[in-house]
């Protein structure tokens, strides 16, 4: 008996470390799902497709709203082990202070699933697959709407000051989209940052410290927002200003929310790279898969664009969030 307990216990584990987890065909599949908040419109277009789809698939969802606040999302992950779900998702609200906590599900035998944004954990061993965008990618084509809108304008030889709104300090997306962005203007000597805060991903911060740029007085000629809510957020302190927010000052963003959209159409936001938040089903698919017994890939990037005033109107009524 203590033999055959303990091949159960082997087959499991490894069964995990390869990518496979099959549960059992007549129960019903429980997932912990540790959101980081609801901070942008983004992140609430990503919990509702991550909810909706859980739900159509008969999914019992166990979700949890950490508020940004990571201690919030540890404490989720812990109750998740507690109550032995079968999956746990999770988005991480910073990349570093996971290590202990991921230990723990690693050790309890649930197959991790990330979702949107990853840890500073080395290795790829502790997850079973990673979901979202190319956050580095999405910095890089800010930076090359950029060049090429300049070079459009005539001013590709103008020095070119520009402001940033960073996102949540220490965050996989504020790192990469700057480090892609600025990847990008490096090759182009006459763009230079000369302002750069986070706005931690809201639009009210972002309104705030984009009128503490225009306080300074110095020269702005683009802002760069690492996702829309900030740049929608700093558009309205840009207008209070008495300054024309799409003409006096380029407005590039990420997320390609709707109201990023509308904010196009109406001549007062110039770029937005879209960053897909419906991953509900990709999300859903995995989970089956795992059920399943099957190996997932590491890595699936999704599909995005780049939309500025000659495709977004066109984009504008099918857009889902």
């Amino acid at each position: 008996m203590k033999k055959c307990a303990l091949l159960l216990v082997v087959v499991t584990v490894l069964a995990f470390v390869f990518g496979g987890a099959a549960f059992a065909a007549d129960k019903k599949i429980v997932v912990g799902f540790a959101q980081i908040g609801a901070e942008s419109d983004w992140r609430v277009a990503n919990t509702k497709s991550i909810q909706d789809a859980c739900a159509e698939a008969g999914i019992d969802l166990r979700f949890v709203d950490g508020q940004q606040k990571q201690e919030n999302q540890i404490k989720a992950l812990r109750d998740f082990i507690t109550q032995g779900v079968d999956v746990i998702g999770f988005s991480p609200v910073v990349e570093s202070g996971w290590d202990e906590v991921i230990e723990e599900i690693n050790d309890a035998g649930i197959p991790l699933i990330l979702s949107d944004r990853t840890t500073d954990i080395k290795g790829d061993d502790y997850y079973v697959t990673w979901m979202g965008s190319n956050f580095i990618e999405e910095g890089r084509n800010a930076g090359k709407w950029l060049v090429e809108y300049l070079k459009k304008q005539g001013r590709n030889k103008e020095q070119i000051n520009i402001v940033e709104l960073q996102g949540t300090v220490g965050s996989g997306p504020a790192i990469d989209r700057q480090k892609g962005f600025v990847e990008v203007i490096a090759e182009n000597p006459n763009l230079k940052i000369t302002q750069s805060q986070t706005g931690d991903f809201t639009r009210d911060l972002g309104r705030t410290v984009m009128e503490s740029f225009l306080k300074k007085g110095e020269k702005i000629d683009v802002l760069y927002a690492h996702n829309d809510d900030m740049a929608l957020g700093a558009i309205q302190a840009i207008k209070e200003a008495g300054r024309k927010p799409g003409k006096d000052i380029i407005i590039i963003g990420i997320d390609g929310v709707k109201a990023a959209f509308e904010a196009i159409a109406a001549g007062e936001y110039n770029c937005t790279v879209e960053c897909n938040p419906l991953l509900g089903p990709q999300f859903v698919d995995a989970v089956k898969k795992l059920a399943a017994g099957e190996t997932l890939p590491k890595i699936t990037y999704s599909i995005e664009g780049v939309y500025d005033e000659t495709t977004a109107k066109e984009a504008l009524p099918t857009r889902q969030y």
